[in-house]
């Protein structure tokens, strides 16, 4: 998989923005806020229709200007088709093909990418919450299952949450609907709870092949997924089903005290052990790195193992993060493999020397001037 162009039209600090790109590597070069990290984002929201840099639509958008195209043609193996999103204060508008999309569920999976950022190497020693964004943002552009339970539960948590401080308050007193959505959020739960399970075991297969070979066969990486209500790994969805409602049924009293929902999947965690020690308590800065880059690189992997295509690659200067021999881990792995779009202020001498052929874009401004 690889987008064969790019079009911009009132996209942050791009006005009009038409482009084309190899299929291998895409340097965008140029100074702090010139707008590389824009082009990124841009290619990450027509995938996911969200940014990973703001919650508000708002901010996608030129100051003056009401609504904002983004638009593309993805080539798979064995098609090609074009992707079009529209953003404004109405909401999001979705096309394949020039067919909107009814929901955007529909529309996400059509391209796929993995962003690889210097903020993500706090996915090892970060908080919980980024762990679990990092596992529904990447999991929910393999699986349309995954994305639609999660996206049900955290529309009847949100219910939940507001009812429990109805009834802390005294403003509800039927405990009989709070039962229901408990059962409901139970199910969804269950549901989120086994595929993370399953998708993380699938990652970690990958993730430990790319952490021997970086650390040369000195450090084993695995993975264990952490639970408030079940610690046993091959539970099926029914018995965790039952183990979350006993854990709402539980923890009732405590809840309506505090006005919120006090276990379920939205508090579970992830945790990365090097040589049976966690990394974010015991690895060293380099161990973390590391493995936070054996997890982005499993990803690739498993994208094609999933679907059939490789993904998309964003390095948002992530070079100037890692060391040499890490660099040329990375280059290495994605070399002739996946497109790849990396930008830089300067590209270092380890990678002009490991990049194969790459087209150069400098950007100044918010335009885009192809080295020739």
């Amino acid at each position: 998989m690889y987008l064969e162009n790019l079009s911009l039209h009132n996209f942050r600090n791009y006005t009009d923005l038409e482009t084309e790109f190899i299929p291998g590597v895409n340097v965008l070069l140029g100074a702090n806020a010139q707008g590389k990290t824009n082009l990124l984002e841009s290619i990450y929201v027509l995938a996911l229709t969200r940014s990973h840099r703001t919650s508000n639509d708002r901010d996608l958008i030129n100051w003056d200007a009401d609504t904002a195209q983004l638009a593309t043609r993805v080539k798979k193996q064995v098609s090609s088709m074009p992707l079009e999103l529209e953003l404004s204060a109405k909401g999001k508008r979705a096309k394949v093909n020039h067919i909107e999309q009814s929901k955007l569920s529909q529309y996400i999976g059509q391209l796929n990418v993995v962003l690889f950022s210097p903020e993500d190497l706090s996915l090892v020693k970060g908080s919980p919450a980024i762990r679990r964004r990092f596992i529904d943002m990447e999991f929910g552009q393999m699986s349309s299952k995954y994305l639609y339970n999660s996206a049900q539960y955290r529309t009847i948590l949100k219910q939940r949450n507001q009812y429990l401080k109805q009834l802390k308050f005294k403003v509800q007193s039927d405990k009989v609907f709070l039962g229901v959505l408990s059962d409901q959020l139970a199910a969804y739960g269950a549901e989120i709870t086994f595929q993370r399970r399953q998708f993380l075991k699938k990652l970690e297969k990958w993730a430990q092949q790319m952490h021997t070979q970086i650390s040369l066969g000195k450090e084993h990486l695995t993975f264990e997924y952490v639970s408030q209500v079940d610690q046993e790994e091959e539970l099926t969805v029914d018995q965790l089903y039952k183990k979350l409602q006993e854990a709402f049924s539980e923890h009732e009293e405590h809840e309506l005290q505090q006005g919120t929902t006090l276990v379920g999947p939205q508090r579970d965690d992830v945790r990365f052990l090097v040589n049976g020690k966690n990394a974010q308590t015991f690895g060293s800065q380099g161990q973390q790195r590391t493995t936070a880059l054996s997890v982005k690189l499993a990803e690739i992997d498993l994208m094609k193992e999933e679907t059939g295509e490789y993904p998309i690659l964003l390095l948002d200067d992530v070079l100037s993060e890692l060391d040499d021999e890490r660099q040329t881990h990375l280059l290495k792995s994605i070399q002739n493999k996946v497109q790849t779009f990396l930008t830089t202020t300067s590209l270092s001498g380890v990678a002009r020397q490991l990049i194969d052929e790459p087209r150069i874009f400098t950007i100044s401004q918010g335009t885009l001037h192809v080295e020739t």
